[in-house]
Formats: C-alpha cells, sequence, structure tokens
C-alpha cells in the first residue's frame, strides 16, 4: 500500500464517519447552538450529503488506482 493508498483509505474513511455522525443528528434530531444561532437539522442533511460525496470520490480513486 502506498502512501497515497493510506491517504485515501483514511480521507474516505473519515468523511464516511462524518456524513454518518450527521445523518445520526438529523433523524435523532440533536440540537446544536453554536452562541444564539441554533443550527438548522436541513444543514445536517446537506453536509451529510457532501461528506458522503467525498467519501465515494475518495473510495473511487482508491479503488480505480488498484487495478
Amino acid at each position: 500500500m502506498t502512501q497515497t493508498d493510506r491517504y485515501l483509505t483514511i480521507s474516505a474513511t473519515a468523511f464516511a464517519v462524518v456524513a454518518i455522525a450527521h445523518v445520526v443528528r438529523a433523524l435523532e434530531q440533536w440540537s446544536i447552538v453554536i452562541g444564539p444561532w441554533q443550527v438548522p437539522i436541513a444543514l445536517s442533511w446537506i453536509a451529510a450529503v457532501a461528506a458522503a460525496g467525498l467519501s465515494g470520490w475518495a473510495f473511487s480513486l482508491l479503488f480505480t488506482r488498484q487495478r
């Protein structure tokens, strides 16, 4: 496994964990308050899609490199 493969594996896994955390937050309706501002649940859905996309992209780069 090269350094690039390790980087892609770690990045893809980290983004997948973040995506899962955002989905759980949205489904469980956990509130996040930053100062006087309450973060909307919809923002977690958007962040989950973005993180899942980045994770999928990193995994696809990893799998195409190994061919």
